[in-house]
């Protein structure tokens, strides 16, 4: 009998840290939390996660008159990845909350990929026709870090009276930034089975900023022959996702756009709280952060009805980035064997609360 002389796996431990955020945001966190545990727990030891959690968000604000610590860039900026549940609250203003946490890490961490996948899960009903039939299945790239997201701009004018001030919002298209995330979705394209990029712009009336995208995008899909092209004007694509999603592989658009257009995405798969996103910084100068979409939900925060598979769908995206693609999908799976059990959500048209999600998944992880 001979014996097995290979040296046990070194365990992994990853420092994730935790913010929770806002409404909903702090229900999901605990929910993907949860599950994330649960894995580590049945990988016989070759990871675990050691997590950190951070009160930031609109509490914290109003305590405060900041939406995170000073220092928090500095302090994030040791953890593997960023978990992050939603931001925004009835008495701040939403453009104070979003750039005083998210866009704040996004920006302050050069996250220039945001990558939303847009998937149609079993027994969840799509408003689409025939969508189960269809094998539908795209992602939305978008560029994270400019474009018309870019904060440049200002008001003045006011002493001229009521009425009589202006506001400049001005957008920002480099080529450095276009050619970057350009590559990155040819380079995801040429995973998929459907090798396929599709470009948004406005360029017909945005004739400075979005007809360099178009330029940029010519010449980078010359270095990608064997990945189709096409470029859609963003109208004519929010129609093509309804009427034709079936030619659909990976859309890349700026930020503002796919910010839209992966929105329409997820609710055409049936809910935004089934929305998955990550911000990468694919060079890992900078954690990357990995987040739902739906939003804090202040109407429903609290109730333990927000859906955590939006959260679950990003923590699944955020193992894939840390290097663990088997319980990636391992978690994908249970998610759709949960939605195919008929465990769904008031979103998705069912009676399960956040818990009863989470505990069947849990279980589907264990089976």
């Amino acid at each position: 009998m001979t014996q097995d002389h290979t040296p046990p796996q070194t365990p992994r431990t990853f420092r994730i840290a935790a913010i929770p955020g806002d409404g909903a945001g702090a229900e999901v966190v605990a929910a993907g939390r949860a599950v994330l545990d649960a894995l580590a727990d049945g990988s016989g030891g070759r990871f675990a996660f050691a997590w950190e959690e951070f009160g930031w968000g609109c509490d914290h604000y109003a305590r405060t008159g900041r939406m995170m610590d000073e220092d928090g860039l500095e302090r994030l900026r040791s953890f593997d990845a960023v978990y992050f549940g939603a931001v925004g609250w009835p008495g701040v203003p939403d453009h104070v909350s979003l750039w005083g946490l998210r866009l704040a890490i996004c920006q302050g961490f050069d996250q220039w990929a945001n990558v939303r996948p847009v998937r149609f899960l079993p027994g969840v009903r799509s408003p689409l026709r025939d969508a189960e039939e269809r094998n539908l299945d795209w992602v939305v790239v978008r560029e994270n870090s400019e474009g018309e997201y870019a904060g440049l701009g200002g008001r003045n004018l006011a002493a001229r009276g009521p009425g009589g001030e202006v506001a400049v919002q001005s957008a920002l298209f480099t080529e450095a930034g276009c050619e970057r995330i350009m590559r990155f979705a040819f380079d995801l394209a040429r995973t998929r089975d459907r090798k396929r990029v599709a470009s948004v712009t406005k360029s017909n009336a945005q004739q400075y900023g979005m007809v360099l995208w178009d330029e940029v995008f010519r010449r980078v899909a010359a270095d990608y022959p064997d990945v189709e092209t096409e470029s859609v004007l963003v109208d004519a694509m929010a129609a093509k996702f309804v009427l034709r999603p079936e030619e659909l592989s990976v859309v890349v658009a700026s930020n503002l756009f796919a910010d839209i257009l992966s929105d329409l995405g997820g609710a055409l798969a049936g809910s935004l709280g089934l929305a998955a996103s990550a911000n990468l910084n694919p060079e890992r100068r900078f954690p990357s952060m990995f987040e739902p979409v739906h939003g804090s939900a202040p109407d429903i925060a609290g109730k333990g009805w927000a859906n955590p598979l939006g959260a679950v769908g990003s923590a699944a995206m955020m193992l894939d980035h840390l290097g663990l693609p088997e319980e990636a999908a391992r978690l994908e799976r249970a998610a759709a064997a949960t939605t195919r059990a008929g465990i769904l959500t008031r979103d998705l048209g069912g009676t399960a609360s956040t818990a009863d999600v989470t505990k069947a998944l849990i279980d589907g992880l264990a089976s």
